[in-house]
Order: structure tokens, then C-alpha cells, then sequence
């Protein structure tokens, strides 16, 4: 991921006209409602444990994806209560400038990664008509320079804690991806 940002940093990733697709642009739902969201998932929601623990019971025996799969961790972790509490406060000044703007966190979040250039696209993972409806609203909103580098500057990488996947990685026993150089265009 390093040498991908880098590429983007230096424009080349623009200049050969490939797009990037900010996936899960709200958090999984925090910039939706913050800590607090974590206290209306269930037991079995993936955002509140390892994606493995969650791929476990999904799977269950059933699927041969387990068998290409080395497992690093086999019991759930929970998001560190330091790391929740500290992203809230992240969370709650975001809020402060949506409200100042009179949108919604996600609204907000919406717009900042819309405006990060023509070649990026926010991708929420909307289930309902009307978060559809108000994430249309994004859109239309243009932030100002000076919100733009404070919601850069709450979303830096240094300032928000944790890690997105528990430092929990899947690699695949059985890869055969032929090496870069070998591509042929």
C-alpha cells in the first residue's frame, strides 16, 4: 500500500487515468453515528470483532475458501476501548463542523472525499432509500479550503487510532499471480 500511495502522491496514478474508489468512505457506519454505533451491533457484527472471527462463522465449514486461507488469529479481538474513545473525540469534531454547515457527519465525510479530486469516488455502502437520499446531498456540497484541511487534519493517518483489521492479515496458501514483469499489456 505504501508504493500505491506513493504513485498517488506523485500524480502518476492520475496520469494514466485510473480512478480510485474510496471504499467504506463512512467508517462502517461510525461516521454515521459515532462510538455509539458500536453499542447497537450484535455480537456476530463484524465491525466489532476481526473480519476472521466474522469469515468463521459466515463460512462455517461450508465453503472451501477456508482451505486457501492461512488463519493467523481463530478468536475474536475487540476494537480496543482506548483506541473507540479517542476516534469519538475524532468523531465529535467532525460533527462540530457538520453542524456548522447544517449536514450530517456522513454528508460531510461524503463531500470531503468527493472533492479530493475528479478522479476519486466515494463508495458508501448505502442499504436504505433515504441514507441514499442524503448521501445525494454530498454532491452538492462544496467545503472551503479551510474545512478541507480540518477534516484532513482530524483524518490524518497518525491521528486516528487502531487498527482497521486488528493487525489480523489473510494470506492465500495457494497463489500462483504471475509476477508484475511477466504482464503483458
Amino acid at each position: 500500500m505504501g508504493e500505491l500511495k506513493k504513485l498517488v502522491e506523485e500524480g502518476k496514478i492520475k496520469e494514466l487515468g485510473i480512478g480510485i474508489v474510496a471504499y467504506s468512505p463512512l467508517g462502517r457506519g461510525f461516521l454515521s453515528s459515532g462510538a455509539k454505533m458500536v453499542d447497537n451491533l450484535s455480537d456476530n457484527d463484524s465491525r466489532k470483532e476481526t473480519p476472521i472471527s466474522y469469515l468463521l462463522r459466515a463460512f462455517d465449514g461450508q465453503s472451501k475458501v477456508k482451505d486457501h486461507l492461512e488463519w493467523q488469529v481463530l478468536e475474536p479481538t475487540k476494537v480496543p476501548a482506548g483506541d473507540l474513545e479517542h476516534n469519538k473525540i475524532l468523531y465529535e469534531r467532525v460533527s462540530e463542523i457538520a453542524t456548522r454547515k447544517g449536514c450530517t457527519p456522513s454528508q460531510l465525510a461524503l463531500a470531503w472525499v468527493h472533492h479530493q479530486g475528479d478522479d476519486v469516488c466515494p463508495s458508501p455502502g448505502t442499504t436504505k432509500i433515504e441514507n441514499l437520499n442524503q448521501n445525494i446531498w454530498a454532491l452538492l456540497e462544496k467545503p472551503t479550503p479551510e474545512e478541507m484541511a480540518e477534516l484532513e487534519s482530524i483524518a490524518s493517518a497518525d491521528a486516528v487510532k487502531g487498527d482497521r483489521y486488528q493487525s489480523i492479515t489473510l494470506t492465500w496458501k495457494t497463489s500462483d499471480t504471475p509476477p508484475l514483469a511477466s504482464w503483458k499489456a
